[in-house]
């Protein structure tokens, strides 16, 4: 099952995408895909529903981000090998976390805006995890019973801000526009292999980031359950899970976002991303 948000920022409404790849409308039956609805038994029942027998949605809406009011935005840093390497970084014995504002949220297909003065913001395409339950302390061996699916996360960084200007990485994480999620919340059973899925990214038609989900050090299952021993994961919580090789810090020389610039993104089974780069103004 493919669930998403469409419609204008502020007047979304939950949907679903039916097997022509038509988004049906599920407003009829849930207010919105939130924690609530992903903690609850209705979240089953859509699951169970067929979409061909829900109103079919006209035109061309806005695809919004596909969960409603994020609670935690959690962030594993280094949790490929390969870009580690092309950071100058060590692959971490424990996974690195960090937070994303959830402020940062917005849609697949949004304009990302570069803060005033950034001269170093960067791409990062990254597996996403929507937690489906409160998960505490949970084993690694059950974590997946506390996920309610996958998505596409561009985790757009600003490098000054991240590396240079003191402190955590959070910084220049979480600039408004620097968390496009979506298309789609991919249930498990249709997300396919998601540790060993295609993870690509185009910066204005050149493929900049080309990886494979199989390089993660730390697996989806063991991030879940690690996380969950420093923080309770509640329902509707998104991570993160690092990114491949190919951001633009890496380069030689290293590369960063201008004005003009289109992002495009994918996993394999999650869907795609574009994003258009333009300067904030007031």
């Amino acid at each position: 099952m493919k669930l998403l948000r469409f419609g204008d920022v502020g007047q979304e409404k939950p949907g679903i995408l039916d097997a022509q790849g038509n988004v049906r409308d599920l407003s009829g039956h849930i207010k919105d895909i939130n924690a609530e609805f992903l903690s609850s038994e209705m979240f089953a029942r859509v699951q169970d529903m067929d979409p061909a027998s829900l109103p079919l949605v006209e035109g061309d809406p806005r695809i919004a981000e596909p969960v409603s009011g994020v609670g935690k935005f959690i962030c594993v840093g280094l949790n490929y090998a390969d870009h580690a390497r092309e950071s100058g970084m060590e692959v971490p014995p424990e996974p690195v976390l960090f937070m994303k504002a959830t402020s940062a949220i917005t849609g697949p297909f949004d304009q990302v805006q570069l803060p005033p003065g950034s001269q170093k913001s960067d791409w990062e395409v990254e597996l996403g995890v929507v937690i489906g339950r409160e998960a505490k302390y949970v084993s690694e061996a059950d974590a997946m019973d506390y996920v309610a699916g996958f998505c596409v996360v561009n985790d757009l960084s600003e490098r000054e801000y991240q590396l240079e200007r003191q402190g955590q990485w959070v910084k220049g994480k979480g600039c408004d526009t620097f968390a496009p999620i979506g298309p789609y919340l991919v249930t498990p059973e249709d997300a396919g292999d998601v540790e060993n899925a295609g993870i690509w990214l185009e910066l204005n038609g050149e493929r900049v980031q080309d990886g494979t989900t199989a390089t993660m050090v730390y697996k989806v299952p063991f991030l879940v359950h690690y996380i969950s021993q420093f923080m309770s994961l509640q329902p509707g919580d998104i991570i993160s899970t690092g990114t491949p090789p190919g951001v633009g810090l890496g380069m030689t020389p290293p590369k960063f976002l201008k004005e003009g610039d289109v992002m495009r993104l994918g996993i394999d089974n999650l869907g795609v991303q574009q994003q258009s780069v333009i300067r904030y103004a007031k």
